[in-house]
């Protein structure tokens, strides 16, 4: 029983290793594209936000979710964000928003990377990739 505990936090923990490997990959994708990072991990609640950023245009507020995954073959990280990660994002962008008195447009953006490290790193930025008002019909 324990070694099997053991296995299932070695999975976790070298899953959370890929996750802030892949928030990193795309912060550095982002400035170089000329984006202001104003946020990383931003969090209300349970419900957090992966990257924040000022789009390079200026008036735009960017909300981007951050996907990650070694491989594509079992499922693209993009149909990962469902329903209901889309209600937890447009809740805490929400929020932010209030609490920044935020008065730019928004946008709601995934990045999603294929790979595990810079050399074989696949990054694909879907802008404006989803609404989240369309998210609470």
């Amino acid at each position: 029983l324990s070694r099997g505990l053991g296995d299932v936090y070695k999975r976790q923990a070298q899953h959370n290793q890929l996750g802030k490997w892949g928030e990193e990959y795309a912060v550095n994708f982002l400035l170089n594209k000329g984006y202001d990072i104003l946020e990383r991990d931003w969090r209300i609640g349970h419900r957090d936000i992966d990257i924040i950023a000022r789009a390079p245009e200026g008036n735009i507020i960017v909300f981007v979710e951050v996907k990650t995954r070694t491989s594509d073959v079992v499922t693209d990280p993009r149909d990962a964000v469902d329903l209901r990660k889309i209600r937890n994002i447009g809740f805490a962008a929400n929020a932010y928003v209030k609490q920044h008195n935020v008065v730019d447009l928004l946008r709601f953006d995934i990045i999603s990377i294929v790979g595990n490290n810079d050399a074989n790193a696949d990054i694909t930025h879907i802008e404006d990739a989803f609404n989240p008002c369309c998210a609470f019909r």
